[in-house]
């Protein structure tokens, strides 16, 4: 109980930084129509966000090894400071992607610093406690993050202060805490054939949920808007999908304990596209159904990322585990970097349904190849435990990895 008590810097560092960054991308979306940005700029600062994200995971453990983790936390602290602080002060689509980047980077560059803190100081006995806590407190964050928007007033230079204000205010719990930082690890290699090597069906399910949940975060505020919700309804509406994916993950767990994994994954990408043509045909509907939807939007595709990420690790090696979830990130990247720039060009041509649209083609997609992967090769038994995966940053794999090795499931 001492140890998770001395925690409590870093998981306040958790939740001030979440309500920093998961307040930014939707205000930018608002901020961005309300200046008279085109959908399609508006869709270019959320993959500038993700590009950021992945450079910051790339670069972080190697600033850890240089300068130390509370001098690499501060640094990318203040790129978050600066980047959001700058918003009101160069207004203009392509300045603002530049500070989406250093937003992003941010991002990635303080997960990293507390997870790895967190994985030297947790020992096997209270590693199931903290981790499961952490996951708590980010979704509690993240969600707080979403319900920001219904109070903060877009395209006004308060708003970006006081989301500026949260980010600085991360960096007091960890630089007081009286823990002592731990020693560098060795960054992970960045192989992102690993993840196909082991499971080309894992690999393509983190990249649908990168598409996905990128989507619908970073442009689901034009498609609130195009469909007559205001601003603190556009909060809610984000809200409900976090919310709907965080009551997910004890059935979709369960579930992928039981059955082979693929049709898992399959079974969730159908129910998917199901929640995507609800969605659609709420146009304009009342809001408290639109919520709802919203929240079967997040309890469909929330879970996909974990449950594929359990079936790699399935048919890794236990030495494998820290470099294959770095490589599940980088293709949940690469869906997450493209999908708002492509589904806001969508949206311009086809209007706000195309938002789903263009998610249920991605999970239509996955449910086929998953239909050709099991023909391909039969399923593995023992399995290993699911576990929830937060998206946070290349070390969440040094977190979980001993709960997938020490774990394992008869099927």
């Amino acid at each position: 109980m001492r140890l998770l008590i001395s925690f409590a810097a870093l998981f306040l560092s958790v939740l001030l930084l979440q309500l920093s960054s998961g307040g930014v991308g939707p205000l930018d979306a608002l901020s961005g129509l309300a200046l008279d940005f085109t959908t399609e700029q508006v869709g270019l600062l959320g993959s500038a966000h993700f590009l950021g994200f992945f450079i910051g995971c790339w670069w972080a453990p190697r600033l850890m090894g240089t300068i130390g983790h509370s001098r690499a936390f501060a640094t990318f602290t203040a790129l978050g400071a600066i980047g959001l602080l700058l918003h009101m002060v160069i207004i203009a689509p392509i300045p603002w992607a530049v500070m989406r980047v250093a937003s992003g980077m941010c991002v990635a560059g303080c997960y990293t610093v507390i997870e790895a803190w967190l994985n030297a100081k947790v020992t096997n006995e209270t590693r199931g406690r903290t981790t499961g806590i952490y996951r708590v407190v980010d979704l509690t964050g993240s969600l707080a993050a979403q319900m920001l928007i219904g109070v903060l007033e877009p395209a006004h230079y308060i708003s970006y202060n006081i989301l500026a204000i949260f980010c600085c205010a991360a960096l007091l719990p960890l630089t007081l805490t009286t823990l002592t930082p731990p020693s560098t690890t060795g960054a992970p290699r960045l192989r992102p054939r690993l993840a196909f090597a082991r499971s080309p069906m894992a690999a393509a399910g983190v990249l649908v949920a990168g598409l996905t949940a990128a989507a619908f975060r970073m442009v689901g505020p034009i498609y609130g808007q195009e469909v007559g919700l205001r601003p603190d309804q556009i909060g809610l509406f984000l809200a409900a999908f976090v919310l709907g994916g965080a009551l997910a993950q004890v059935p979709a767990g369960w579930i992928a304990d039981k059955v082979d994994r693929r049709w898992v994954l399959i079974l969730f990408s159908a129910a998917a596209m199901g929640s995507c043509a609800v969605s659609a045909s709420l146009t304009a509907s009342s809001p408290s159904l639109i919520f709802a939807a919203s929240a079967f939007f997040g309890l469909t595709t929330f879970p996909i990322f974990s449950i594929a990420a359990a079936h790699a690790h399935d048919y890794a090696k236990d030495e494998e585990r820290v470099e294959l979830s770095a490589a599940l990130m980088f293709f949940y990247a690469l869906g997450a970097i493209a999908s708002p720039l492509v589904v806001s060009r969508l949206i311009d041509s086809f209007g706000p349904d195309a938002l789903f649209g263009f998610i249920a083609v991605g999970h239509l997609g996955l449910i086929t190849f998953g239909l050709v992967r099991m023909s391909a090769r039969p399923g593995i038994e023992p399995r290993t435990r699911y576990v929830y995966t937060p998206r946070t940053s290349f070390q969440i794999g040094r977190l979980t990895s001993r709960f997938r090795g020490q774990n394992k499931h008869d099927g």
